[in-house]
């Protein structure tokens, strides 16, 4: 579970409210091994005309290649092949994954985003500023996709969980994958007074506890207790540098708790003066942000809406006549 996979499953549920009709092609229905280095994920081993055979019977009036790996490649030369429309979705920033998971130039990987994206109908695109990256790598038929917050769980009155009663102030909260992209030594390496808590697991989460013992690592959390963690903290630090958008800066935000982060893109497109603060060094834009109004923070967090992200999503996809399906 990631800030990818709850935006996918949230937009799936508001389509099918919507009346739409919905088939998923993902991991679980297919035999799968452990993507490496990362094991969690898992990367689908489909037969030949498998996921064609699923199109086919389903017979969509629209088809959105969500993700790079094998089914999306699968997908994306099936649609290729036959000249059929499709869109993708530009969620994670996978060239700078893996250029820190291999220490190899992120360039490298580039060149497989923009030959995977490039056929494209419409690239949907979380924020501006990756809007502008993607241009200059070559991709132009972009679309906006915004995010929501499910104001039903995410408010301000949610109660804090256990763990934080009596933790020294201010409480400085992380959410989110516990892995060596989402830089959360950054965070925990900083110096500001208080306590630093974790919410999440993650391939880091053994060695990220031995380097660390001063943190409190709350293991993984949801729904309205994942909310009472938002909620009972001081400031949310988000400390990576190489997410798109960043889902729960605005889940922190609607619980009412500022947001401290860098300026790079995703945070640099969420986060106003009122309602955090952005700085080269981690410390100083956690200083700020506890300056910041919680109510404010709530009121800009609720203007997330996941109605809003759903109708952008429709309007980007990309129709067809479901008898320009060839049968394989």
């Amino acid at each position: 579970m990631n800030g990818v996979v709850r935006t996918l499953t949230t937009t799936c549920e508001q389509l099918r409210e919507q009346g739409h009709e919905v088939l998923v092609v993902s991991p679980d229905q297919f035999a799968s091994i452990p993507c490496p280095t990362y094991p969690e994920i898992r990367l689908a081993l489909t037969k030949p005309g498998a996921v064609a055979a699923r199109l086919r019977e389903f017979s969509p009036e629209a088809i959105h290649i969500a993700t790079e790996g094998p089914l999306g490649m699968t997908a994306r030369r099936y649609c290729a092949k036959h000249a059929i429309r499709f869109t993708t979705a530009y969620h994670t920033q996978f060239p700078d994954y893996l250029a820190k998971r291999t220490h190899l130039p992120a360039e490298w990987f580039w060149r497989y985003i923009r030959w995977f994206h490039s056929p494209a109908k419409r690239v949907l695109v979380a924020t501006d500023s990756i809007c502008e990256e993607l241009r200059a790598h070559g991709l132009t038929r972009l679309h906006r996709w915004s995010r929501g917050v499910d104001l039903s769980c995410f408010t301000p009155d949610a109660p804090p969980p256990p763990e934080f009663a009596g933790l020294p102030k201010p409480i400085q909260l992380y959410v989110g994958r516990v892995a060596v992209e989402k830089n959360i030594e950054a965070f925990l390496e900083g110096e500001y007074p208080g306590s630093k808590v974790v919410v999440g697991d993650g391939p880091s989460l053994a060695s990220l506890k031995t380097k660390y013992p001063d943190a409190h690592f709350l293991g993984r959390r949801g729904g309205r207790d994942l909310a009472g963690c938002y909620a009972g903290a001081d400031v949310f630090v988000f400390p990576s540098k190489t997410d798109t958008f960043g889902l729960v800066m605005i889940e922190a935000l609607a619980c009412g708790t500022p947001v401290a982060a860098y300026p790079v893109p995703g945070p640099s497109d969420i986060v106003t003066d009122e309602v955090g603060a952005l700085c080269e060094d981690l410390d100083r834009a956690i200083a700020a942000a506890l300056f910041c109004d919680r109510r404010a923070c709530a009121a800009y967090g609720a203007s997330y809406s996941w109605t809003a992200a759903t109708g952008q999503f429709l309007r980007g996809l990309a129709a067809f006549e479901s008898e320009e399906l060839p049968a394989a």
